[in-house]
């Protein structure tokens, strides 16, 4: 009787021993199991940052891409405007460079223009005269070339960008009021800028 009673009780720890077992096992394991996950879990999110900060990294490439790409647009205008500016300054120069003679010619062509007046009832056969008209034509022709041309003044209306009142005067018509009746000296243009403005009388 006593045997039997100790073989069971021998039995019944065993078997607490083989439950207590089972459930450390099923401990292990599902510790073992919470650990992978966690694992997983750290390495997911590692991987996410990873992306993250690659695409943080593509962002601000792209926008100093931009960046450098707005810069160096602006230094191409930048320079395409100084390119056209200094070209419309050297031809300019070139357009301008004798302004200084020619102006300094006009007055030898103020006279011949009244050589020629004071020769007008001369014969036209005439050799001073006809030397003169050879010489004033070249002159005249001079000038052209050089873009050189005569303002228009006479019975024209006043403009202050063209013309220098001398004086005024009663107008002999009353459509010349306000007009240019008479050029006391001729006014030049030199490729469209004026170098001599022409002094007139004003009609009122």
């Amino acid at each position: 009787m006593a045997e039997e009673k100790i073989k069971n009780e021998q039995e019944q720890a065993s078997e607490t021993e083989l439950k207590e077992n089972a459930a450390q096992k099923q401990q292990d394991k599902t510790a073992e199991k919470d650990t992978d996950t966690k694992k997983a879990k750290a390495k997911k999110e590692n991987k996410k940052s990873k992306q993250e900060e690659n695409t943080e990294k593509i962002e601000a490439l792209g926008n100093e891409l931009l960046e450098l790409k707005d810069k160096h647009i602006r230094l191409q205008a930048e320079f395409d405007n100084y390119r056209k500016r200094t070209m419309k300054e050297k031809m300019e120069l070139i357009k301008s460079g004798g302004e200084g003679v020619i102006v300094n010619i006009l007055p030898v062509i103020d006279d011949f223009e009244r050589a020629l007046m004071a020769f007008s009832n001369m014969k036209d056969d005439d050799p001073l005269k006809q030397g003169i008209n050879l010489i004033y034509s070249k002159f005249k022709e001079f000038l052209k070339q050089n873009g050189i041309s005569e303002i228009e003044a006479k019975e024209k209306d006043f403009d202050t960008d063209l013309h220098e009142a001398v004086t005024k005067i009663p107008a002999p018509k009353e459509e010349l009021k306000g007009k240019v009746v008479d050029v006391i000296q001729k006014g030049y243009l030199m490729n469209d800028k004026v170098i001599r403005f022409s002094k007139v009388v004003i009609g009122e």
